[in-house]
């Protein structure tokens, strides 16, 4: 019956609309006697339907206007003509059923909270998992192994040489001559691990005794990682960007003895050794091209290179020792947006979990390929790449210097990764979603006026018809697919974490790159996997359902007037339990204590994050209790929110929005796109100045605030929400200034406390 339902409000949809153009090109005359009450019924029926015949923007010239318009007539009978194709071979009906279908329901309710389950049942993976007994990693590669012995596994780009390359502003740059990529396959890997993990042991490392991993994104940490993992030895991860305050207290704390890390960031020790007394051994993973120099380090500390390592484990005696599913296989250092970093204890059973969890969310497929850059010092990244090896999925590997044919290492004439590797599968952060989304709405405003405007409705006609359960081939292939070769041409699928994604940023990825953008809700603490948006979600902004060994609990936080009883959702504190919640912070019982509980066996954790359930069972992040901010006049803002609206805005690269409950509004730092900077400078008649000039100027901090103005706007904002005042920022804020996480999260404290010369200015104006 719905099926009916559905084809015919799709038969009246594509009637109106042909009635409304017979109606406005007089295809019907009106002296037929019943064009008035077509014209009306057309009218009433068709609101939505008239973003064809708006006009374009006013500098375009006629001609183009002409053109598109003639390209929107073209367009408009070839819907009609197709639709019944479309109709019957798209079924959209079934994607929309799909899309609003309930996907979670509750399970417990009161007055304080709500806990809501999911009604999906484990997928396959997942139930061959519980049947084989694969609750640790350590067993998951074991078995992995003989399913997929002789399939590529772990891939190395090769690099050929380096060379100088002039550039068109006389400046000469290093540039990467690069060959094809390197593969191990799944037998070669395990091999490699189980060598590894033997050679750490023939250096002195116990089972059950601490060792740090901190090194970029490569095949040898994940093969050092599953070495440690054959020897019951916790890892301890450390970001490669994270500031020597942080890495120093993270190898103390540990009490680790050996460290593992690379080429690139072995000369840091130099400085930090006299800062890591327990430290007697280092290896480091060894560079293509150049000589690691091992010379000028602390006295009585061994380096060592990764290949030696591995010779040690091949002539070495030493049995694995299997770990138990609570055993403790990761100590993973979060950011420490509030503060001193903190470990996070993960067990082997808590990633198994969220591997579970991964699986019964995303659909794999035979030929799928992984490009990996994100830091696999990131809960989110090693997960997904924990399930391609479980699954069969080859893993290339990346840097975002060498990821494109335009990235800055690339020599000309050489391509980049993703062409060369043609991934089908990319993990990836909001921040870099964001760069993409920016970088694609700058290269359509600099193009013609024309291509322009073919965009333009290329991107409103496709987005109209994904929201109504079609796709557009057509289109896709004239328009889209150069987008998505950027990528290789391949990818089917980003899977989105780490943060929130907007929903302009969510939208705009899955239109240009033809891609599904699969949103996820995680933290550390959850070893990543809480939530995950359903693949058939026509909706932007939420994040999914509790996943499938996760319950989602909202409970009543009064301060911020969230409660679970408020109308038309129900709103709250996000808990989050089940198997996946980590066993706590290392060293740290109090906190533990306070941001961890118990309930009838299960363990849960206090996100911090305010969500609302939706009648479908979908969490939408909508705040953060460490983010609200109360003025003088009463009102609630979510400096984060208003962050995350305006860093879409064009000129802005970050924001850190500051609010005084003792003041009637807010102020703002913002880190300025220097492109789009002088862009308003012209405007404003300023084409002299240098970048800190610009930033110096209070001409351009009025105009900038206008900018912010405006866009707030149309993100809908408040008006006390909008910043009433701004600081521009000279410098970049990055991980080593101390003022962002490495997950490029916002220290607020520490940008407070270096900018507040600037926040007592913009107050006192």
């Amino acid at each position: 019956m719905e099926c009916v339902k559905e084809i015919g409000c799709e038969i009246h949809t594509r009637i109106s609309m042909w009635w409304w153009w017979c109606i406005k090109f007089n295809w019907i005359t009106s002296s037929t006697s019943y064009s008035s009450i077509s014209k009306l019924w057309a009218r009433k029926s068709l609101k939505a339907h008239k973003m064809f015949i708006e006009e374009d923007d006013k500098m375009e010239s006629f001609w183009v206007q002409t053109a598109i318009g003639a390209i929107k007539c073209f367009a408009f009978v070839c819907d009609v003509l197709t639709f019944p194709i479309y109709l019957v071979l798209q079924r959209p009906w079934k994607r929309r059923m799909l899309s609003r279908r309930i996907k979670a329901k509750p399970i417990s309710q009161d007055e304080s909270h709500v806990t809501y389950r999911t009604v999906d049942p484990p997928q396959e993976v997942h139930v061959k998992m519980l049947q084989l007994g694969l609750d640790t990693l350590e067993k998951v590669f074991k078995y992995v192994v003989k399913i997929h012995t002789t399939k590529r596994c772990l891939g190395t780009r090769q690099i050929l040489g380096e060379e100088d390359e002039l550039q068109p502003n006389g400046r000469v740059f290093k540039k990467y001559k690069m060959g094809e990529y390197k593969w191990r396959n799944f037998l070669e890997t395990e091999q490699a691990a189980m060598w590894f993990g033997r050679g750490v042991r023939e250096l002195g490392q116990q089972p059950k005794t601490n060792i740090v991993i901190f090194a970029e994104t490569r095949a040898e940490w994940l093969i050092a990682a599953h070495g440690c993992f054959k020897q019951n030895i916790p890892i301890v991860t450390i970001y490669a960007t994270l500031g020597d305050e942080g890495i120093v207290h993270g190898i103390n704390e540990t009490e680790v003895s050996i460290v593992i890390t690379s080429h690139d960031l072995l000369p840091k020790f130099k400085t930090l050794l006299p800062s890591l007394p327990n430290v007697k051994t280092i290896v480091y993973m060894e560079d293509q091209l150049h000589k690691t120099d091992v010379v000028g380090f602390k006295e009585g500390v061994k380096i060592t290179s990764f290949s030696e390592v591995l010779k040690k484990g091949s002539d070495s005696k030493y049995e694995g020792v299997p770990p138990e599913a609570d055993d403790t296989a990761i100590i993973m250092y979060t950011s420490g947006s509030t503060g001193t970093p903190k470990g996070v204890l993960l067990s082997h059973r808590g990633c198994i979990a969220t591997m579970k969890n991964f699986c019964d969310s995303v659909k794999i497929y035979p030929d799928d390929i992984l490009i990996g850059f994100l830091p696999l010092a990131h809960v989110f990244e090693l997960i997904a790449e924990s399930v391609c090896l479980l699954t069969g999925v080859p893993i290339g590997y990346s840097t975002p210097l060498t990821l494109i044919d335009s990235s800055s290492k690339i020599m000309k004439g050489c391509k980049g990764d993703a062409t060369i590797l043609k991934p089908t599968c990319i993990t990836s952060v909001p921040l870099i979603l964001d760069r993409i989304s920016k970088g694609i709405n700058d290269k359509v405003n600099a193009e013609p006026p024309f291509k322009k405007a073919l965009f333009r409705f290329a991107y409103d006609y496709k987005a109209k018809w994904l929201k109504r359960g079609y796709t557009t081939p057509l289109t896709d292939k004239l328009i889209f697919k150069k987008v998505a070769k950027l990528m290789g041409g391949r990818v089917r699928a980003v899977l989105s974490g780490g943060a929130p994604l907007s929903p302009d940023t969510h939208e705009q990825i899955k239109v240009c790159l033809c891609v599904d953008v699969v949103q996820g809700y995680g933290l550390t603490e959850t070893t990543s996997g809480a939530a995950v948006l359903d693949k058939w979600d026509m909706t932007f902004g939420r994040v999914g359902a509790p996943s499938t060994m996760c319950d989602i609990r909202l409970i009543n936080w009064e301060e911020g007037n969230y409660r679970v009883t408020n109308k038309p959702y129900p709103q709250g504190e996000i808990v989050v339990g089940g198997e996946s919640v980590s066993k706590g912070y290392y060293k740290l019982p109090g906190k533990t204590q306070e941001d961890f509980f118990e309930e009838d066996g299960k363990r849960w954790f206090k996100t911090g994050d305010i969500g609302e359930f939706h009648p479908d069972g979908v969490l939408k992040i909508i705040d953060r209790k460490k983010d609200l901010v109360k003025l003088q006049a009463g009102e609630y803002v979510s400096l984060g929110k208003v962050e995350a609206e305006l860093k879409t805005c064009p000129v802005v690269e970050n924001i850190c929005v500051y609010g005084d409950p003792t003041k009637q509004y807010t102020v703002a730092l913002v880190v300025p796109s220097q492109k789009h900077l002088e862009e308003i400078a012209l405007k404003q008649g300023i084409s002299n100045l240098q970048f800190e000039d610009l930033c110096s100027s209070p001409v351009m901090e009025r105009a900038v605030i206008k900018e912010l103005a405006e866009h707030a706007k149309k993100c809908k904002l408040e008006k006390f929400e909008v910043p009433a005042a701004i600081t521009l920022c000279k410098e970049v804020w990055s991980p080593d200034m101390g003022l962002v996480t490495a997950a490029f999260k916002l220290k607020r404290k520490d940008i407070q406390e270096r900018y507040q010369h600037d926040i007592n200015r913009m107050y006192a104006s």
